[in-house]
């Protein structure tokens, strides 16, 4: 399919090149073309011929050499690495098991591809298809196909061929997660999962939440979408009285009390071990309302704590506010100041905040992100999804 330019925006890369294409053959009306190419080729690497063995956690970098889309004429383009331990690659990529992106990308068809971030994402793979089992100096092979866009856009995305890589060997690196998520039956209606947020200030060790259990209810969590970590995984603190947490059947952690309840979840690398070391903590699910629409800024104000729902479907409800201005809210993680645990709400769902804030959302952050509350109205939040709304 072809489309003229005058239809289109394109990168300002290429449109810098439109005044040297004037005479280009494929030209309608003088004005070049995009076209949808349907292929593009990757190359194999040498080191994949000849029985060499590529070990991915010593190496520095891997080299890939492709051909360009053909867009009808010169473009910038950006790649993607995506790998796989199937070499037929599936319709999956959200941390799945069947193909992995790396979060480098590149924009030359000559590029040295990070061997380590390579090695980790199939490490991560060969773990979530092995119940976690660490595939150090097991010799695999590999395969790997690249994914290309116009640069600075969102057209013209199209898969490279798939290669294979007979012979590599990796290393398991205790590197922080990238996010923690939670499941179980009462999260979602069983039916989804739920991503922590970070601690503001954590450095990517620490990360909080809400969630509800029904009664003798059990979750489970995961560095990945598959949230198959259970008990066993991490040392498990519940700090509220009267309820105990212990391994269920199925190996999540489970509640002894249905209700509402806030998480922290650290990670640390032990470096001694090669492995990350997983603490859960279970507090009481308290949240908070502070600041100009309270009237007063004292963390943990008993008189400006949200009433939970009765269940996972029902929300949380502030008291009616008492002044008017930007909103501030706050899931109480003790030990901890209100603001590293602190959100606001943005487009109707949840905001957790992730920068520094000295003057408000509003000035700091920007104005989409800022609630404006007066006397009299409340705040409601659904914290099974994540959403929100002032009235």
């Amino acid at each position: 399919m072809k489309k003229s330019l005058k239809n289109i925006v394109l990168p300002a890369l290429a449109l810098v090149t439109l005044p040297f294409m004037a005479s280009c053959s494929k030209d309608i009306d003088s004005n070049p073309t995009l076209q949808d190419p349907t292929t593009f080729h990757l190359n194999t690497p040498a080191l994949a011929l000849g029985g060499n063995v590529y070990d991915l956690e010593k190496g520095k970098t891997l080299n890939l050499t492709t051909s360009q889309p053909d867009y009808g004429f010169p473009l910038a383009t950006t790649y993607e690495v995506q790998v796989s331990l199937n070499k037929d690659f599936s319709d999956k990529d959200v941390d799945g098991v069947e193909y992995k992106t790396l979060g480098s990308s590149y924009t030359s068809a000559n590029m040295n591809v990070d061997a380590g971030e390579l090695n980790n994402a199939v490490v991560e793979m060969y773990q979530d298809t092995h119940a976690g089992a660490d595939p150090s100096g097991i010799i695999m092979p590999i395969y790997v196909r690249l994914r290309a866009h116009i640069s600075n856009s969102e057209r013209g995305y199209i898969n490279s061929n798939a290669i294979e890589i007979p012979k590599v060997v990796v290393g398991y690196v205790a590197t922080l997660p990238k996010a923690v998520y939670l499941a179980g039956n009462s999260i979602r209606k069983g039916e989804a999962i739920k991503q922590l947020a970070g601690v503001f200030g954590g450095n990517g060790e620490e990360y909080y939440g809400m969630f509800y259990v029904g009664d003798n209810g059990s979750i489970k969590w995961g560095f990945n979408t598959k949230v198959n970590k259970g008990y066993a995984d991490a040392t498990v603190n519940c700090a509220v009285d009267g309820v105990i947490a212990s391994q269920a059947a199925d190996g999540g952690v489970q509640i002894s009390k249905a209700g509402w309840y806030a998480i922290h979840f650290v990670t640390k690398v032990n470096k001694a071990k090669n492995q990350l070391d997983n603490t859960i903590n279970i507090y009481p699910g308290n949240a908070y309302v502070i600041g100009s629409a309270a009237g007063a800024w004292n963390d943990g104000d008993p008189e400006w704590k949200l009433t939970p729902g009765a269940n996972a479907s029902e929300k949380f409800v502030s008291p009616a506010f008492a002044g008017s201005g930007e909103l501030r809210a706050y899931i109480k993680i003790p030990g901890y100041e209100w603001w590293k645990t602190e959100f606001t709400i943005y487009s109707g769902n949840l905001y957790w905040r992730a920068q520094a804030i000295y003057d408000g959302w509003a000035k700091d952050v920007g104005a989409d992100y800022s609630v404006t509350c007066t006397p009299g109205q409340k705040l409601y939040i659904d914290f099974d999804n994540d959403k929100g709304e002032v009235k």
